[in-house]
């Protein structure tokens, strides 16, 4: 059995945040890890998106990113020289590639902004990482910073809360040992 807690986090006046964890339900709270840890983040990522457009956003590690895409037929988008975005993967494709860099910190955004572009934000991530999301998470849906390997997600949304986001997860996620809660 898992746990999926979610609980908003105090990240500053200006920021709404919420921490989304995966662990081992026991006492030791251990993340989970793995093809099935990458089960689970994949529909945890499209559930969170709903019907917005929505992409991944990796700033390192870009040649073996690159390689993997090419080989496995995903589509992405070179934003810089330090910048892949992902547009909106499959679930087929998505799973094996969370599964494949979820030791990497990568972000996802979500929102109309990316139907337009926004060449701004995609330059600020190759300079200062995921830092960027700061200042223009409230342009989108929301951003988030994906640590699958410590069993993280941090959601950046003035548009979410966690009451809501508890709500798109529950039912992908029914039948598979996973409890969701808010955290206490």
């Amino acid at each position: 059995m898992y746990l999926l807690e979610i609980e908003p986090l105090d990240l500053g006046e200006d920021v709404r945040a919420m921490g989304v964890e995966l662990t081992e339900a026991d006492e030791n709270r251990e993340p989970i890890r793995g093809a099935e840890a990458a089960r689970i983040w994949s529909r945890v990522l499209r559930a969170v998106a709903g019907d917005e457009p929505w992409s991944l956003d990796f700033f390192s590690h870009l040649d073996p990113l690159r390689d993997y895409c090419e080989r496995h037929q995903i589509n992405f988008r070179e934003a810089s020289k330090r910048s892949i975005v992902i547009p909106a993967p499959d679930a087929e494709k998505l799973e094996p590639l969370i599964d494949r860099f979820q030791k990497e910190t990568f972000g996802v955004r979500a929102g109309e902004l990316l139907v337009k572009g926004d060449a701004e934000l995609e330059g600020e991530l190759a300079r200062r990482g995921l830092d960027a999301y700061h200042n223009s998470f409230q342009n989108y849906f929301f951003c988030a910073v994906c640590a699958f390997d410590d069993g993280s997600l941090v959601i950046l949304s003035q548009k979410l809360w966690a009451s809501e986001v508890i709500r798109r997860i529950r039912p992908v996620l029914e039948g598979q040992d996973v409890e969701i809660r808010l955290a206490a």
